[in-house]
Formats: structure tokens, C-alpha cells, sequence
């Protein structure tokens, strides 16, 4: 994921997330998006994250990673997506849990 998603980004990055999950077809069981990078994120990122969640198929998990002193993990603490979808602090941790 890009290194800011706000209100500039937020809407370009949904159809190419899901554009990739859907290449996997029916063997999509666990999204894992990788915010590691990702310095800011605002409401139109936990915005993002509910659509894709959504729209993927039915079955189909979203995970994320996030640095546990970063503003990203901050924003998803304060929404509450932390209690919706599983955080972890690396993607090795993400993929095999």
C-alpha cells in the first residue's frame, strides 16, 4: 500500500486492490494488505479497507499489517477496525495465522 491514503488516493486504490484479489479467483481465502509503509492514513483509508472487505467474495478474510508505533495502527486503534479485522506486525505473522 502507498506511503499516505487519504481523500487524493483512496478511490484509485479500490478497484486496484480488488482487481488483484479477483485474478485469484475462487482460491482467495486471506487478503493480506501491507500497510507497513504507510506513514497516514485518515478515514478515507478505514473507508477503503470496509470496501474492499465488502466486496470480496464471500469466505474471503482481510488481514492486515501494520507497525504497532506507527499513525496507521494509531488510525485503526481510534476507529475500532481493530476489533473487526485482525492487525499484525509483519506480513510472515498475517499469513500464518
Amino acid at each position: 500500500m502507498p506511503a499516505e491514503i487519504d481523500f487524493c488516493n483512496a478511490a484509485e486504490l479500490l478497484p486496484l486492490v480488488l482487481s488483484a484479489a479477483r485474478a485469484r479467483g475462487d482460491r482467495l481465502e486471506v487478503l493480506v494488505l501491507d500497510l507497513t509503509t504507510t506513514s497516514f492514513m485518515d478515514s478515507q483509508g478505514i473507508r477503503l479497507i470496509n470496501d474492499i472487505r465488502q466486496r470480496l467474495r464471500p469466505g474471503a478474510a482481510v488481514r492486515l499489517v501494520a507497525r504497532p508505533e506507527g499513525i496507521t495502527s494509531r488510525v485503526l486503534e481510534l476507529t475500532g477496525m481493530r476489533r473487526d479485522v485482525p492487525v499484525y506486525d509483519n506480513v510472515a505473522e498475517a499469513l500464518a495465522s
